[in-house]
Order: structure tokens, then C-alpha cells, then sequence
């Protein structure tokens, strides 16, 4: 088994909130989160200053969990997977 990578985007979520589920992920054995920061050079109060999560799952890991963790913050803020 090999490593597995995603990148999750949630427009518009504060970096507070990207910071708690990357916090929330990293309790997952065998999970790396890394904040992607925003590259637009425009200025947007609207927008994000993250532009996503990349996950990284070790083989082995729990990603059932994972997948729960990220099924809940996209039931609260919506999101693509």
C-alpha cells in the first residue's frame, strides 16, 4: 500500500476554522494535514486566506475516520471533496 493524497477546499472558511479541522485530522494516526496558503496576489475580504488542506494518509491509517471528520465539516460549511 502506498501513501494517499487529497486536497480538500472549503471557499470562503476563515483560517481559524481550516486550522481546527487540520487540528481535528492530525488526531488521526498516520495523517498529515499542510495549509495550502491562498495565491491571489487581489485582496478580497471574502476570500479565504487558505486556498485548501492536503492530506496525506500513511497506509494503515484510519480513513474511515477521516472521511467522517471531513463529512461533518462539510455538512457545517459546505465544500468539495
Amino acid at each position: 500500500m502506498e501513501q494517499t493524497q487529497k486536497q480538500i477546499e472549503f471557499p470562503n472558511l476563515p483560517l481559524a476554522v481550516y486550522r481546527e479541522i487540520a487540528a481535528h485530522l492530525q488526531q488521526v494516526e498516520g495523517v498529515d494535514v499542510d495549509l495550502i496558503p491562498q495565491t491571489s496576489s487581489d485582496f478580497d475580504y471574502n476570500q479565504s486566506q487558505i486556498s485548501c488542506l492536503s492530506i496525506s494518509c500513511k497506509p494503515n491509517t484510519n480513513e474511515e475516520r477521516v472521511k467522517q471528520i471531513l463529512a461533518y465539516y462539510e455538512k457545517r460549511y459546505g465544500g468539495s471533496l
